[in-house]
């Protein structure tokens, strides 16, 4: 549930507001004045909650909710209780989360966490240092010489930008962060704790051991990309380590140097991501996926949860398991391993 203390709504929203904003359309016109002050899932709801449910197979909490203002798919609109404003709308979560962050902007973008405005007089920034109008760098924050940062972003407490970086406008660097060798484009949020253009894991072998490689490329990330807390992308070796435009990607995930991630892909916690991988655009991984090196995944390819990979994946392909091959055939190795296991089980 929203607790007060931390996320104050912006104010309150009205059903009328809300479908002209999503383009939901009402059920019963007569509750357009209906107001919301809060967000809430289905089972848990409120007298002053917006909720949503998406699809018959989720409407099984509908009988005991108490809500202001449903939005939902058309198939279960006859389902939802009296006393409420019901819009109707064929995406429902993605109207619930655009009112969402309406109504709580601090849950959508971060926040100064001192309150700070302007360059704390706590933080170190070299004198080239280049900062447009209303850059804030918090208390703690170490700034390299010649960074360039555009208007609107937040450089929060203890993060260090190495010497050279630019980040772009209404970008958002958390806490701890170090960021180096790096071009950041507009609208960027890291999470604190990210570790961005560190040197790749690049050994050759020598008379003693392993020998380092230098590592002299960048890491560029493009516009309106997430990166999560504790996610490392190594700078490129030669060529640039690159993250497409509206990629999101989840805390504790490793990305190697060269690997280059297309447009709006979708990374889970726990993926490793390595060297000179090419991945397409609006590929989705689940947790856990790994990636041995110098592989090739499509546009469009969707990688199971927990699956090693150690083969190129085509454009659009479904693909899981370990090693990874399409889900089809690995559903079908599954279901033969469990059916000889059910004929070689002892007699009692």
């Amino acid at each position: 549930m929203s607790d007060p203390v931390f996320f104050v709504p912006s104010r309150r929203y009205t059903a009328l507001e809300i479908a002209n904003l999503t383009g939901a359309e009402f059920v019963d016109p007569s509750y357009a004045q209906t107001e919301i002050s809060t967000i809430a899932p289905v089972g848990e709801g409120g007298d002053e909650a917006l909720v949503f449910v998406e699809g018959k197979r989720n409407a099984g909490g509908l009988k005991a909710l108490r809500a202001a203002i449903l939005l939902c798919t058309p198939d279960v609109a006859d389902l939802a209780p009296s006393g409420m404003a019901v819009l109707v709308t064929p995406r429902p979560q993605a109207a619930f989360a655009q009112i969402g962050r309406l109504l709580f902007p601090a849950a959508a973008m971060p926040e100064p966490m001192t309150g700070e405005t302007g360059v704390s007089r706590l933080a170190h920034v070299e004198e080239s240092v280049r900062l447009e109008d209303n850059v804030i760098v918090e208390a703690g924050a170490v700034i390299g010489a010649n960074v360039a940062i555009g208007s609107g972003t937040i450089v929060a407490p203890n993060a260090v930008i190495g010497p050279s970086s630019q980040i772009g406008r209404n970008c958002y660097v958390g806490p701890s962060v170090t960021l180096q060798y790096a071009l950041v484009g507009n609208g960027v949020i890291i999470h604190g704790g990210a570790r961005i253009g560190q040197d790749g894991f690049g050994f050759v072998s020598g008379a003693f051991g392993p020998e380092r490689m230098p590592q002299i490329g960048r890491v560029v990330i493009q516009d309106n990309v997430e990166i999560g807390a504790n996610t490392t992308v190594d700078r490129g070796a030669m060529a640039d380590t690159v993250i497409g435009e509206n990629t999101k990607i989840d805390n504790l995930v490793q990305i190697a140097h060269n690997v280059r991630i297309g447009r709006g892909c979708v990374i889970a916690a726990h993926c490793g991501i390595s060297g000179s991988v090419t991945v397409g655009d609006y590929v989705m991984m689940g947790g856990r996926v790994g990636l041995a090196d110098h592989l090739t995944i499509g546009s469009g390819a969707r990688l199971a949860a927990a699956s090693g990979f150690m083969n190129d994946v085509p454009a659009g392909e479904v693909w899981g398991g370990l090693p990874a091959r399409p889900m089809m055939e690995f559903m079908r190795d599954v279901a033969a391993i469990r059916k000889l296991s059910s004929r070689t089980k002892p007699k009692e």
